[in-house]
């Protein structure tokens, strides 16, 4: 049972709000994100597009290609319009070696309008998630033969948000359908963070460690505030500078014998949180609450470039 580290470079190139980041380039987000430990980073949107071109720029920093989103449109897109729209991605991180795909549905979603508060966000009886998870269901069946597991990101301002969202999505999908769970999200979203993570281990297959400021989510809800805002607001942080109880989360990896990746993504306004220090700092807790746990590190977090 091994962990490895990695880290979503959105802190250094945020792709939602790239005239917070425009200071950043993904250079420097790959370079720093080695010095500081981590193998892998999350595929961004300003790296090569090209699946060659990618391979040989990841490796020119030593680092490998962790996941990575993928905008579903599943609920207006027919199967094979779905497959035919995201097969290049499944290909691509396939041959990379990825671990999965990062796959969240977005034909519906306010998460990247910052007008939108996210209370305005759509929600789906149960009877249309489940139809949906059939549905996913299929395609995630399709990108495993294609040699990529699916994992669901449930998120903010999206369908799949809160406890039931994720509880209905999960029963009625097939377990080619896995999980990607992630801490800040489910305690925006007012989820079960731990009890998530305890009832459907069994589909986690990919952790996001994303810490939350209680006080700043908080007063986004009350002030309904749109997802966008309160990632400007700071809302988000790298794990063990937030409210989230990681020790808690990282012992209940150990003992579900969580193996694979987990991922520190944190996007913030680097004027206000420098995306070395905050990665540093992310990297550092995790690594201690592993040796707590007794979860093992891949030993070449160890051997930097």
């Amino acid at each position: 049972m091994t962990i490895k580290i990695g880290i979503s470079p959105i802190s250094w190139q945020n792709d939602d709000l790239p005239d917070l980041t425009a200071d950043y380039t993904m250079d420097q987000a790959l370079k720093e994100a080695r010095e500081i430990g981590y193998l892998g980073a999350e595929r961004g949107r300003r790296m090569p597009e090209g699946t060659e071109e990618l391979r040989t720029y990841l490796a020119g920093f030593d680092i490998a290609l962790c996941g990575g989103w993928c905008s579903g449109n599943l609920l207006v897109n027919d199967l094979e319009t779905e497959k035919a729209s995201v097969r290049q991605q499944v290909e691509q991180f396939a041959a990379l070696d990825a671990p999965c795909i990062v796959y969240a549905e977005c034909s519906n979603t306010v998460q990247g309008d910052i007008n939108t508060p996210l209370s305005k966000r759509p929600k789906l009886d149960r009877a249309d998630v489940t139809a949906y998870a059939r549905k996913l269901g299929e395609l995630a069946k399709w990108m495993a033969d294609m040699g990529q597991p699916l994992a669901y990101h449930h998120h903010m301002g999206s369908f799949v948000e809160d406890q039931d969202d994720i509880d209905w999505l999960m029963e009625a999908s097939p377990p080619d359908v896995h999980l990607l769970y992630d801490t800040g999200h489910l305690q925006f979203g007012g989820a079960d963070v731990l009890g998530t993570l305890r009832k459907w281990s069994d589909r986690v297959l990919h952790v996001h460690y994303k810490d939350v400021r209680p006080d700043v989510i908080a007063d986004m809800r009350t002030r309904d505030c749109s997802f966008l805002e309160a990632v400007i607001a700071g809302g988000f942080t790298v794990p063990g500078d937030g409210g989230i109880d990681f020790e808690a989360v990282t012992k209940i990896l150990k003992d579900v014998d969580y193996s694979g990746w987990i991922v520190v993504e944190a996007e913030q306004d680097p004027a206000k949180a420098p995306p070395y220090d905050y990665a540093k700092t992310g990297f550092d807790h995790i690594v201690r609450l592993c040796a707590q746990a007794g979860l093992t590190l891949d030993p070449m977090h160890g051997k930097g470039m």
